[in-house]
């Protein structure tokens, strides 16, 4: 992994990465839960998320690290799978509970 210590020469590095989902609502929840990282950042490194409809387009910029490039793609992607992964169970956790209470009625 010492190739990733330095920059390998490499000046400037993007990435566009376009996350899509089945609705407007999932893509809203992923791009609010991936975008607070946006705002720190360490110099050189540039990351805008916007939301497009159903898709979650993320804009990243890098100066000369390529090890700071892969881990903020990282980053990104992992927190995306984290949001997704707990909406998943917010979406099945909540009508069970609503028939739960229903049924107490």
């Amino acid at each position: 992994m010492n190739w990733l210590v330095g920059s390998c020469g490499v000046k400037r590095l993007e990435a566009a990465i376009t996350l899509e989902y089945s609705d407007p609502k999932t893509a809203e929840a992923v791009a609010a839960a991936v975008s607070p990282d946006n705002f720190k950042t360490p110099v050189g490194l540039r990351v805008k998320t916007e939301l497009e409809g159903c898709k979650v387009v993320t804009q990243i910029d890098c100066e000369g690290k390529l090890a700071t490039f892969t881990a903020t793609i990282d980053d990104l992607l992992f927190s995306a799978t984290t949001a997704e992964k707990t909406l998943h169970i917010v979406k099945q956790t909540i009508p069970l509970q609503y028939k739960q209470k229903v049924a107490q009625k």
